[in-house]
């Protein structure tokens, strides 16, 4: 006996089946939406709220943000803030891209998978965890690399961390810790790059300097723009590295190095919550802004 399927059995079983996938996306986009306003749109609200009054709920237009730039620490935030987004900003997009460029062209099957996932192994840190550990590399005493220190003029934990290296000694940690990630992702984007188009280009006789140049690294914009947007958001909120290391050098490094850090200091040293938020949404306009003229100038919503 031979089964038949009719047309219209066959067109209902696809409209269930379209329709499960419709609740199921759905559902997913319900959760996040969920948690979107509990712990981001709710609290944003909250702190634009306390960034605008005072202690008694008055409100003050602009006044909290006057008081706290007039801080005599907040200028030398700005600085330290700004110059680690450079270096940072700079390194990663460099070294993250030649990186993954190198071992696109260079590595293929189990050897690529090892070399990725050795990458990514620092990035399995939690931040307190990283600065712990490049505590223990950085000082001279129990460096296993002391040698390199004193190679370098560094003979103690003090020389070491002195306020003119930290800007270099933040990116370090940044870059250990979170380029292994990035170089995965942009990776993966070299390998959804078409054969054809890098056959082309063998073709056309471009060499691997060329290629990368021409082909691959104009294909990969939009994952580049990607990874500066949340790497300038996420530096942009540099805590944990400063705060551990003034701790563990006892204020050599200071408390309030950074702008969470004065953040952190006007809420909880100071009392001062209404300062504290208004700082925190400078950080947020400067970082949204930061993306919004990132996200226009290359394009990023434009079909390829």
């Amino acid at each position: 006996m031979t089964l038949t399927h009719s047309p219209a059995g066959s067109a209902a079983r696809r409209r269930r089946g379209a329709a499960r996938q419709s609740r199921a996306g759905t559902a997913f986009v319900a959760a996040y939406v969920l948690l979107l306003i509990a712990f981001g749109i709710l609290p944003t609200g909250y702190a634009v709220y306390f960034a605008f009054t005072d202690a008694g709920g008055t409100f003050t237009g602009f006044a909290n943000f006057i008081d706290t730039a007039q801080d005599f620490r907040f200028m030398d935030a700005v600085g330290h803030v700004a110059l680690y987004l450079l270096f940072w900003l700079v390194s990663l997009v460099v070294f993250v891209v030649a990186l993954a460029l190198l071992l696109h062209r260079l590595a293929s099957g189990a050897v690529s998978k090892s070399l990725r996932f050795l990458f990514y192994i620092p990035g399995a840190l939690a931040g307190a965890a990283s600065v712990l550990v490049w505590l223990f590399m950085l000082d001279p005493a129990v460096s296993p690399v002391s040698s390199l220190l004193g190679m370098l003029g560094f003979h103690t934990f003090g020389e070491v961390i002195a306020p003119g290296n930290l800007p270099l000694l933040f990116t370090i940690i940044a870059f250990w810790t979170g380029a292994g990630g990035w170089i995965v992702v942009i990776h993966g984007a070299l390998d959804n790059i078409p054969r054809d188009v890098m056959e082309a280009a063998r073709i056309d006789g471009a060499g691997a300097w060329q290629t990368a140049w021409r082909v691959q690294i104009p294909m990969l914009r939009k994952w580049i723009v990607y990874m500066v947007i949340l790497a300038f958001a996420g530096g942009a909120q540099l805590f944990v590295e400063p705060q551990l290391l003034s701790l563990a050098s006892v204020g050599v490094a200071g408390r309030d190095y950074s702008l969470n850090q004065l953040t952190y200091d006007f809420a909880f040293q100071m009392n001062n919550v209404n300062g504290a938020a208004a700082v925190s949404v400078e950080l947020l306009v400067v970082s949204v802004s930061a993306a919004a003229v990132f996200v226009a100038r290359s394009r990023f919503f434009d079909a390829d």
